[in-house]
């Protein structure tokens, strides 16, 4: 998708505004020939950062503490996914004994 077709999703969101925050690293589409490409994942980010900095009033100076955090509770819950998914697979003793762990803390 094209920046053109981005900011059209926002109603107040120029595209400086955008290309800026690609510029700061907030954002990272893929660069080709013909410009900037944005992708879902890309959408999903830009709408998190709008609503972060028009709705809870976050400015640019704390954003980037903000996307941070938020990026490591998104590869946090990743990493516990993973870790279900081998869990599930552990024969029942085994599934017992680190449910018995965590529940001693």
């Amino acid at each position: 998708m094209r920046i053109t077709a981005v900011v059209a999703l926002f109603a107040d969101l120029p595209e400086a505004e955008l290309t800026g925050w690609v510029a700061r690293g907030w954002v990272r589409p893929d660069r080709g020939e013909a410009g900037l490409d944005f992708h879902e994942i890309d959408v999903a980010r830009i709408r998190l950062i709008h609503d972060l900095h028009r709705t809870m009033d976050i400015g640019e100076e704390t954003m980037p503490v903000i996307l941070s955090l938020l990026d490591q509770i998104y590869d946090l819950r990743g990493t516990l996914r993973d870790l279900l998914l081998v869990l599930e697979t552990q024969p029942d003793d085994v599934r017992t004994t680190v449910l018995a762990a965590l529940r001693r803390g």
